[in-house]
């Protein structure tokens, strides 16, 4: 099978790429230069897809003997990743740009190209299995990405392959010492990969501007201004701009975003209650919608978020009935059905939260 690895320049991708050629396929590895100016997306352990990792992927083919090649989706990731990641904080929203990167890049137009060339198979170095063609939680649960890959259809898994979702990250390290690559003690990347600082909201400030508004309390008292409603999540507590806690002494969260008001609202920690989901553009990994409710697990953020439902499919969008009420649950975030047998770890679908 001919496979194209994505070579981020990390541990993880290192030995996906590693095990792909130990299993005798004819692989090729691709770093995705992602900036027009890579070497500013990388300090530390923060971001990723700098000169530095691609020089650190492109030594690691080296060992591996396979070929290696940059592909240049700084244009594509700017409009379909970091637009994006932008206009939906100014719309009040809390996106996840990974979950974006997985479905309109890597598995999007990395496939469409490699497929496009004669390639069998796209390999990442996600942390996620994939079973008789249905997508399911790694096995080292603290690194579980199949959050962020909840998003692809059932013909982009057809063409996927994740070699290290079976190991859990400390022996995935350990096997790259044994291979002798570089790569091994290497930080993880963590944060937003284009927010290296990893301050967002000066990120969204020189990009969104100033928009002032007001923060007010439930009964609609102003209690502070602000300068754009993109420096404010639901669920937030910290740098609200208000004096001290409410008037029963207890800390305030931000517990609603309108964006054409520029209005900021916050309550008690029980505001932050909610019921009941309703997902937009769904997306089902089997690719045949279900036809009636169905009991599943609902995650609402990459970690955590965790809780049982009744999901069903209405006017196509996805309504999900939680037993118990999640918190933090904002619009523009994903959600992701899972299976709820023992193991709670197949991946249904997923649908971007409206409401």
């Amino acid at each position: 099978m001919r496979v194209l690895v994505a070579m981020s320049g990390g541990v993880d991708s290192s030995v996906a790429a590693a095990r792909m050629v130990d299993a005798g396929h004819d692989v090729v590895g691709v770093h995705l230069a992602l900036s027009s100016a890579p070497g500013t997306l990388r300090t530390g352990s923060r971001g990723c897809c700098s000169k530095e990792d691609a020089g650190d992927a492109r030594r690691v083919a080296d060992v591996l003997g396979i070929p290696f090649y940059v592909w240049d989706f700084a244009d594509r990731f700017k409009e379909d990743v970091i637009d994006d990641f932008v206009t939906s904080y100014a719309r009040g929203e809390t996106p996840n740009p990974c979950v974006r990167c997985n479905e309109r890049i890597k598995f999007s137009a990395l496939a469409a190209r490699a497929m496009a060339l004669g390639f069998d198979a796209v390999a990442t170095g996600h942390y996620a299995r994939l079973s008789d063609g249905r997508l399911r939680r790694a096995v080292d649960a603290d690194k579980d990405q199949s959050y962020v890959l909840a998003v692809l259809t059932a013909e982009q898994l057809r063409h996927a392959v994740f070699p290290i979702g079976d190991t859990p990250k400390p022996q995935i390290r350990d096997e790259a010492a044994r291979r002798g690559l570089a790569v091994a003690d290497k930080p993880d990347s963590h944060d937003i990969c284009f927010i290296p600082s990893g301050d967002t909201r000066a990120f969204l400030g020189a990009r969104i501007g100033v928009r002032r508004g007001a923060v007010v309390d439930a009964a609609g008292t102003k209690l502070a201004d602000h300068d754009g409603v993109h420096g404010f999540t639901i669920g937030q507590r910290k740098g609200l701009g208000i004096a001290g806690p409410g008037p029963d002494g207890r800390p305030r969260y931000v517990t609603g975003i309108d964006p054409d008001t520029a209005t900021v609202r916050v309550g008690a920690a029980d505001d932050l209650d909610v019921w009941t989901l309703v997902g937009e553009r769904p997306v089902f990994t089997s690719g045949a919608a279900p036809t009636g409710p169905i009991e599943c697990q609902v995650q609402v953020r990459a970690h955590g978020g965790i809780g049982d439902g009744v999901a069903e499919l209405r006017d196509g969008r996805v309504v999900v009935e939680l037993r118990t009420p999640l918190r933090g649950v904002a619009p523009g975030q994903t959600l992701v059905l899972y299976r709820p047998d023992p193991a709670g770890d197949e991946v249904l679908g997923s649908a971007t939260i409206a409401r």
